[in-house]
């Protein structure tokens, strides 16, 4: 039984088995127990923080630098949720509610559908600074939150929660091509700007090595986004991606997944997916990966 209290919440990480590392989901929405973070725990987001705000000036889409100084964030202190919320609903309409851990999926769903981000209150340990193999406080806060306050994406995070919610009841295939929608998007997204290619996926933002890697590096592809290829291609959990998909603008993307996605779900299912890494005649290549380093057992 959950004996879980605002004031006692969990600390849920994955468990490791001889297989890997295993989620273990949480449920409750606990209060951010702000004043029970160590000197430790400050010391890790003040050395992530300093880390990628050095790192992501010029790699960074402009909206995300820019909202990160509108919440008021440095590497003083942990943020407060409540102090945030503020100006979250002003902008938005949204909201951050903390979580112990990772939420199933319908979970998940129904919170952004009614605009309440999770974020996990609790933060990685020193020795997962590079690396922490579930989301913790400074993947979801820093990674994700600073593009809440841009309104088209606030919207596009939205309907996506919704869309969830009518996936979850067709199907399997329907969640798993949504679950690939997600990841190559709000997690590891590449927006093409005047200036260059950019970062807006929280993946990729809260990641040094991914920030350098997934617009630095010959290895991986980079492909103009497209629904449904998207939808059908598998990706990489463990390592870096093989392929980042770019959009023209957040308005293209919330434009291209505003309809009904049912007919999309049934134009797919039964159909095979596609490689992490691979390309495609149809594709519009904006780089060929070279595939230098790339894991060769399966995708997800």
């Amino acid at each position: 039984m959950n004996t879980a209290t605002p004031s006692t919440p969990r600390r849920v990480e994955y468990r490791q088995t001889d297989n890997g590392f295993v989620p273990n989901y949480a449920t409750e929405v606990v209060e951010q127990p702000w004043s029970s973070y160590t000197r430790t725990d400050n010391e890790v987001w003040a050395a992530l923080f300093r880390r990628q705000h050095e790192l992501l000036p010029g790699r960074a889409c402009r909206e995300f630098v820019e909202n990160m100084h509108r919440f008021g964030m440095g590497a003083d202190r942990i943020p407060r949720f409540d102090e945030l919320n503020k100006v979250l609903r002003r902008a938005t309409g949204w909201e951050l509610i903390a979580v112990e851990g990772l939420l199933p999926e319908v979970t998940f769903f129904e919170h952004l559908s009614m605009r309440r981000f999770p974020v996990t209150w609790w933060i990685r340990k020193p020795e997962q600074l590079d690396y922490i193999a579930e989301p913790d406080l400074f993947h979801d806060l820093f990674g994700h939150v600073p593009l809440l306050l841009n309104p088209v994406f606030a919207d596009y995070v939205a309907a996506y929660g919704a869309g969830g919610v009518k996936a979850s009841r067709i199907g399997p295939e329907a969640l798993q091509n949504l679950a690939r929608l997600y990841w190559f998007t709000v997690e590891f997204g590449l927006l093409r700007t005047d200036e260059g290619l950019r970062i807006y996926g929280a993946g990729i933002m809260s990641s040094k090595a991914e920030s350098i890697y997934s617009l630095e590096s010959a290895s991986p592809n980079r492909i103009a986004f497209d629904l449904e290829r998207v939808m059908r291609t598998k990706y990489r959990i463990d390592s870096f991606q093989k392929t980042y998909f770019v959009i023209d603008s957040f308005e293209s993307l919330f434009e291209a997944t505003l309809p009904d996605l049912s007919p999309t779900y049934a134009r797919l299912r039964g159909v095979p997916a596609f490689g992490a890494g691979d390309v495609l005649p149809s594709d519009r290549v904006i780089h060929r990966g070279t595939r230098e380093g790339w894991p060769s057992d399966a995708d997800f």
